[in-house]
């Protein structure tokens, strides 16, 4: 049995995944493919509210395979991650190989592939601005992050509730969500692809990340990669089943 691990991006905990945890279980389940899952918070977020966030990528990817022999998961591991969770996901397969037998990638973005103005849409930076003047009131905020990640809206009444309060009790504090994109903006991934077989996923109409970082990553790996048409920034939000059937399917298609 193998632990697939579920990593989210930059100030989001593993509330923020909402029901896509479960629909992903059941989903192997019904696929007999016999793995578990497990969230896993990057440091400085959710259970490690109190931890101050590394200013780079190693230190978290350091982090993340230490919480995972706390829990007695045994490696090697599949790693499903989004965004800054994804640089995470590929500095842990680059750097420690044997410990990563599959990988798949959620509209991530990273040095030497993307350029800045792809890695973040200069039309985002405005929303980026208000998100930060609002962090500490937690509907408005919430709901500018929902507009600028999602684009689902029929249960965006009850996220921006469910987030808001996630934000009221154990909301990142500015400082950690500061530390946590400067190691995003810093990191810079080696060349040469994982050695496991890797899946990119991304979001045709995701407005935060340029869709071209996924496809340019995926060509520089000759690896997978398979796009969703409508959803945004956040694809397990606005599609989970399109999400975990992809990655059950790609699981299928590649032997395991």
């Amino acid at each position: 049995m193998t632990a697939w691990i579920l990593l989210r991006g930059l100030t989001r905990e593993a509330s923020h995944w909402g029901g896509f945890p479960e629909r992903l279980r059941l989903a192997l389940r019904a696929g007999d493919e016999g793995d578990t899952v497990t969230l896993i918070d990057l440091p400085g977020n959710g259970q490690t509210l109190g931890m101050r966030a590394p200013l780079d990528v190693a230190g978290m990817t350091d982090f993340v395979r230490a919480r995972a022999a706390q829990l007695r998961l045994a490696p090697p591991y599949r790693v499903f991650a989004m965004s800054l969770g994804g640089m995470v996901a590929t500095d842990w397969a680059q750097r420690h190989p044997e410990e990563i037998v599959r990988l798949v990638l959620i509209n991530t973005s990273m040095r030497p592939f993307c350029a800045m103005y792809e890695r973040l849409r200069p039309a985002a930076w405005p929303a980026l601005v208000r998100i930060a003047q609002h962090w500490r009131a937690p509907e408005r905020c919430e709901a500018l992050v929902h507009e600028l990640t999602c684009n689902r809206h029929d249960t965006r009444a009850d996220d921006i509730a469910t987030w808001a309060e996630i934000r009221r009790t154990r909301g990142v504090g500015a400082a950690n969500g500061l530390r946590q994109l400067w190691a995003a903006a810093r990191f810079r991934a080696g060349r040469d692809a994982p050695r496991c077989p890797t899946l990119l996923l991304s979001s045709a109409a995701d407005h935060l990340v340029n869709p071209v970082c996924s496809a340019r990553i995926a060509a520089e790996w000759l690896t997978a990669h398979v796009e969703h048409p409508w959803a945004g920034h956040d694809l397990p939000h606005d599609d989970p089943e399109w999400t975990s059937k992809t990655l059950i399917d790609w699981c299928r298609e590649d032997g395991g």
